[in-house]
């Protein structure tokens, strides 16, 4: 019988076991560059949770609380990541519903995510398991 919890990660020991999973999606991250990256978001109000399956961090989800014009008080998703040996044990699922019960609970009306172009069966998650709908599309550039 496996034990499944989600908690808030906040000491290093928690957000490096965080980092074990999250660097799955961000490749381009080594831990010293994640915590030096994590302590200016934090100031922004980012948080990193991670779902256990019997004390082993399975699956991770970066959020924050923002507002803006088009989306009011909403939550925003930075990261969910699955770790790539436990996809589809429904741990993405679970997250985005404590996401959705957390800005519940937090006055926000919707839960926001951008998700790249080539990530096609994490679209196919958001859009056919979860019910989120495609609204925009994201744009950006190098400033150089």
């Amino acid at each position: 019988m496996s034990n499944i919890s989600i908690k808030l990660y906040e000491s290093k020991e928690e957000l490096s076991k965080g980092f074990e999973v999250l660097k799955q999606l961000r490749t381009h991250l080594n831990e010293e560059s994640f915590f030096n990256l994590y302590g200016e978001m934090k100031k922004e109000g980012f948080q990193l949770y991670g779902l256990e399956e019997n004390g082993v961090t399975v699956a991770v989800a970066g959020i924050s609380i923002l507002t803006n014009f088009y989306n009011g008080r909403h939550v925003f998703v930075y990261d969910l990541v699955t770790d790539e040996n436990k996809r589809s044990n429904g741990y993405g699922k679970k997250l985005l519903d404590f996401i959705s019960d957390y800005g519940k609970r937090n006055g926000c009306k919707l839960v926001t995510l951008q998700s790249g172009v080539q990530r096609i069966n994490a679209h196919r998650f958001y859009e056919h398991k979860m019910d989120y709908k495609k609204l925009s599309y994201s744009f950006s550039k190098t400033i150089e």
